[in-house]
């Protein structure tokens, strides 16, 4: 008689897709969040925790949101001011979405955008935040075996999103520091013809504009390039522009949309927009995802998918008459790229001072860090090691380059978005304090030197930063809503 095990006779019990790899939990960039939830940084109560910058959350105009809310409660149906249209909210909705909301959020991608482009509301398809709208597009676009390009590096959600559950396979296209991991024609070629000799079939192209991790915005030629690139395949683009608000510094994003307009002969059935409210207004928790495609077929087959993962009508309630406020739509906007921009520019500048490079970015809640230099070896399983010891002694949450598909090891993303103006010194003194102890010194005396010219630096720039901080910045914590 044969026994088998239990959790080989559970796993029998259960899907294959149950069962497997797919959601890839298990890489450093969710363990990452495992230890930091296992040991979570508080001012107070745990001053020598983890302090979590792997989350790419825009805490940073949460002030602006509670006046808002206060000042307009009838946009809640939760209150004495509201609850007369609870009834007209709460009983069944038609998965096509309240007419306002998708009105709402179709002018907000436009003000977002400039107001260079027109967005209909009708081809607005709710989803269960970016997640569901990527898996949505992909069951929509391929068959299980087919595959997307995707430029490296890239969100490593991209592989649980598109892959998962659709059978969809992520194909590398490979770009490195040389030219600052630039998308180029060359890279999109090489990627294509490497996909065909692999008898892979090749539906689509994923592009994150502006990118996680990168912190980069793709200029017209390159986008151009790309439209071109993918009408020339006849295969289709997906573009994830959820943090399309996020730009603190010039040039300014340039949507796809404005290309599709202004492409001649470009089959617009091939291009679709990801949009999200989750990082440009800080509302991850609400889980509104968008599909806007130009196909109208695939707005058709998503709206029925959309089924399985709708806004719900009080959260599409509140967010329609949030958004319909043009005065607080433009005053966040502004205000949010403000703080950004401040809080990017403390935290690579402080980084810069002990020699730590960063790549030029103006847009993100995110940075991506050059720590090449203290490698033991150029491999990913140097960086491995160094990550290790920057979670498990350092204390920080960072995500290594290798979690995201980077072609070259030492590189790693940085959120600076998502925590109070104390809680980012302290993160800020716990980088600086490593890099300066790891600099690879050859001698007692080199490194008596460095230590004494080091903390002399500490000193004159945190008494630099501490000016700073004395000045009138807002702290997402101040709010009461926040603190509540």
């Amino acid at each position: 008689m044969v026994f088998i095990s239990g959790n080989v006779q559970k796993q029998q019990l259960l899907s294959k897709i149950a069962t497997n790899d797919g959601h890839g939990e298990n890489s450093a960039y969710f363990d990452g969040w495992k230890a930091y939830e296992i040991d979570p940084f508080h001012l107070t109560n745990n001053p020598n925790g983890v302090i979590q910058m792997g989350l790419a959350e825009n805490q940073l105009c949460f002030d602006l949101i509670q006046e808002w809310v206060v000042n307009n409660p009838k946009a809640s149906i939760c209150t004495i001011e509201g609850a007369e249209d609870f009834k007209d909210i709460a009983i069944f909705q038609d998965y096509h979405g309240l007419p306002e909301f998708r009105q709402a959020v179709a002018r907000f991608m436009e003000k977002v955008r400039g107001d260079k482009v027109t967005f209909d509301p009708n081809r607005i398809v709710m989803s269960g935040g970016a997640t569901g709208a990527h898996e949505t597009l992909a069951f929509c676009l391929a068959n299980p075996g087919d595959a997307f390009l995707v430029p490296t590096p890239y969100y490593p959600g991209f592989d649980r999103d598109l892959r998962w559950r659709t059978g969809v396979q992520l194909f590398p296209v490979v770009c490195d520091s040389s030219n600052d991991f630039k998308v180029t024609k060359k890279a999109l070629e090489s990627a294509y013809e490497k996909a065909q000799e692999s008898n892979i079939n090749i539906k689509g192209l994923l592009i994150n504009n502006p990118s996680n991790p990168l912190g980069t915005l793709l200029d017209s030629d390159t986008l151009r390039d790309i439209v071109t690139f993918i009408n020339s395949k006849n295969i289709h683009l997906i573009c994830d522009e959820i943090y399309a608000a996020t730009v603190f510094d010039q040039p300014k994003f340039i949507s796809v949309s404005e290309i599709v307009e202004e492409h001649v002969g470009c089959n617009k059935d091939l291009i679709h927009i990801v949009y999200s409210l989750s990082k440009d207004l800080g509302f991850p928790g609400f889980r509104v995802g968008i599909v806007y495609s130009y196909n109208d077929t695939v707005v058709n087959i998503a709206r029925k998918m959309s089924s399985f993962g709708l806004v719900s009508t009080q959260t599409q309630h509140l967010i329609a008459s949030m958004l319909s406020d043009e005065i607080f739509v433009e005053k966040f906007i502004a205000e949010s790229s403000e703080r950004l921009g401040k809080r990017h520019g403390m935290f690579t500048k402080g980084l810069a001072q002990v020699g730590i490079s960063t790549l030029k970015s103006n847009a993100g809640l995110f940075f991506w860090m050059d720590l090449r230099r203290l490698l033991k070896e150029s491999t990913f399983e140097s960086e491995l090691e160094l990550w290790r010891i920057i979670i498990n002694e350092v204390k920080l949450n960072v995500s290594p380059g290798c979690s995201f598909h980077c072609s070259e090891p030492g590189w790693f993303r940085v959120c600076f978005a998502n925590m109070d103006d104390e809680t980012m010194r302290i993160a800020l003194r716990r980088i600086r304090n490593f890099v300066l102890q790891t600099k690879g010194l050859n001698s007692k005396s080199a490194v008596k030197k460095q230590c004494s010219r080091s903390k002399l630096q500490i000193s004159l720039s945190f008494r630099r930063m501490d000016d700073f901080m004395n000045s009138p910045v807002h702290s997402p914590m101040n709010s009461p809503l926040v603190r509540t």
